[in-house]
């Protein structure tokens, strides 16, 4: 199994009236800029730890698990809103950080949390990395009718409880799932995150460490203008990192593209882009050390 170079310590902090778990690496001191990691959707603040381990040198690290996920409490909701992790993101700095400034580093849904944070909050991010963060297609008004009929159609399966997460007989039942999604894992990478990913029952079964109530649409429609508006306010240099395999291409099939995406970049007003090569959407997973000296290389650029 995969043995941690760096090791990580947990904290419980109360964010909104929830108990919020954070995964910390390194120690602040003099000249640190906390660094801030936020996972993506369905992963856990542990998912980190193999970029982590990579780094060249000590960071101050702070990784929380969302609000649903890892070892955070539910908000004992039974759908979750966007601006929610927003939210939890201000307060988690405010109790983190204070007035300084941080470096914050998103992954797929944390990479657009991150973005739309930045453009809200520019003042407290000092340098932004979205990492496979795409958001999503644009939508039009006329799909409104369809999704709040779908959004409360999955509210009434999750409350008759066939909206469920999967459960495995093991934890090497999880290893070998995240081995299937992810066909560039290790083993060894995978037997060690399936035990941060998932947690024995009291019927013996791993359930993974997510809210069902995660699965369920978003009522709301996405909007690009809004996210455009957004994206202009953010005032720090930007760097987009993007797998060398097109997931936008596998998820969409053509209804949303990196072309697409690229385009919604451009209202960054300084933005530095890079492919990292043989990778996919985990890519954290796939490369930590090119993915580890990217971000380490912009973050000590002028």
């Amino acid at each position: 199994m995969y043995q941690p170079q760096r090791t990580s310590r947990s904290e419980f902090v109360p964010i909104r009236q929830l108990r919020y778990h954070v995964r910390l690496w390194g120690e602040p001191g003099p000249g640190k800029v906390p660094l801030v990691l936020v996972h993506g959707w369905m992963d856990v603040a542990a998912s980190w730890q193999f970029m982590v381990d990579a780094f060249s040198r000590d960071h101050y690290v702070i990784a929380p698990d969302w609000r649903g996920y890892g070892d955070t409490e539910a908000p004992g909701t039974d759908n979750y809103w966007f601006p929610d992790y927003l939210a939890d993101l201000d307060f988690l700095l405010d109790h983190y950080a204070g007035e300084q400034p941080v470096d914050l580093v998103g992954h797929s849904m944390g990479g657009n949390v991150a973005m739309l944070y930045t453009g809200s909050r520019p003042q407290r991010i000092r340098r932004l990395v979205n990492l496979e963060g795409f958001g999503m297609p644009a939508a039009r008004p006329t799909q409104a009718p369809g999704r709040y009929a779908k959004w409360m159609d999955e509210l009434k399966a999750f409350h008759r409880g066939t909206l469920e997460l999967k459960t495995y007989e093991s934890a090497d039942g999880v290893a070998r799932r995240l081995m299937k999604t992810n066909r560039r894992l290790s083993q060894d990478k995978a037997d060690w995150l399936a035990r941060q990913w998932a947690r024995p029952q009291a019927d013996g079964r791993w359930r993974i460490l997510g809210d069902a109530a995660h699965k369920i649409t978003n009522a709301q429609l996405f909007r690009v203008d809004e996210v455009l508006a957004l994206y202009a306010r953010i005032a720090c240099p930007t760097l987009w990192v993007e797998a060398s395999d097109d997931s936008l291409g596998q998820w969409w099939e053509g209804r949303f593209t990196r072309a697409e995406f690229h385009e919604r970049l451009q209202a960054v007003p300084q933005v530095r882009k890079a492919v990292l090569q043989d990778t996919g959407h985990m890519l954290h997973h796939d490369q930590p050390l090119a993915l580890a000296q990217h971000i380490e290389s912009f973050l000590d650029a002028p």
